[in-house]
């Protein structure tokens, strides 16, 4: 298990987690499983259902929006601090894009119900989490501008 010191650090880079407090994070932080998988491993899949998202310690991630195990297009290359498969925790929806290991990786992942009911005890967290989304959003939002 890594050092919950190291975890909070890590959150803290993490997109979704920037805003939050170090005490809030701490809170998070021992929360979070330790997951490893390999290059090739598949995290996740499209349009499958899920309960966990992933905050990356090492290796690197591909997410591809396509579901063709062949397919090595990616619309984002993942690394250490990055995060994904958050958006079904919070919506319920099947995910968006598969996630592939292209190089071992360690994870940390966190549950739905966790997430939840941290969320419950600790307001604040929710809100830090909010102010993380909408600021990913509006940085979304400039990209696809820029690309016009």
């Amino acid at each position: 298990m890594s050092d919950i010191f190291e975890r909070i650090l890590l959150l803290k880079k993490s997109p979704i987690f920037s805003e939050v407090t170090t005490e809030d994070l701490r809170t998070v932080a021992m929360e979070l499983d330790d997951e490893q998988y390999f290059k090739g491993d598949r995290v996740f899949e499209i349009n499958n259902y899920g309960d966990h998202m992933y905050i990356l310690q090492n290796g690197k991630v591909g997410i591809s929006l396509e579901s063709d195990p062949k397919c090595d297009k990616y619309v984002t290359i993942l690394n250490q601090g990055d995060c994904f498969g958050e958006m079904n925790l919070l919506d319920d929806q099947p995910r968006s894009a598969t996630a592939v290991v292209l190089e071992d990786a360690n994870l940390l992942s966190l549950e739905k119900s966790r997430l939840h009911g941290l969320i419950m005890h600790y307001p604040e967290l929710s809100l830090g989490i909010l102010k993380s989304l909408s600021m990913r959003l509006r940085n979304a939002n400039l990209l696809a501008k820029e690309s016009k």
